[in-house]
């Protein structure tokens, strides 16, 4: 399975990802984010989606284990995954490019802009990559 997961770059950027060799995502509150996040299966693809002012795909990262749950939260009903740096994009994918070509319109990043985790399908995945010129 592929996903998009997003992150704040002045939270936790794409860059610091590879500097720390892998991170635990939590902090996912969306209901629908964290039913997405549950379903987060060892060796899936993520794009690395840089928010705020950015708003862009920037890197691609995978996840290392089943997403499993959150030790944090008391309830148990909340997922994290450790996921792990696989490469920087050749050049980030704007949301604007992504919004104004016209196979993307079904796309969750569009269809449901503030869902912080979402599904990718392969030919999104393959279209994103040739955009970033991979």
């Amino acid at each position: 399975m592929n996903w998009l997961f997003k992150e704040e770059p002045t939270h936790y950027s794409f860059d610091a990802l590879a500097k720390d060799k892998k991170t635990v995502w939590s902090g996912v509150k969306n209901p629908l984010a964290q039913k997405h996040l549950h379903a987060v299966k060892k060796g899936d693809r993520i794009f690395y989606y840089h928010t705020g002012d950015e708003k862009a795909v920037v890197g691609i990262a995978r996840a290392l284990d089943d997403a499993y749950p959150d030790p944090d939260d008391k309830t148990g009903r909340s997922a994290v995954v450790d996921v792990a740096p696989v490469k920087k994009l050749g050049r980030p994918v704007t949301l604007a490019e992504i919004k104004a070509d016209a196979s993307f319109k079904t796309f969750a990043l569009v269809r449901i802009a503030r869902l912080s985790v979402m599904p990718v399908t392969d030919e999104e995945w393959s279209r994103i990559e040739r955009m970033a010129g991979a």
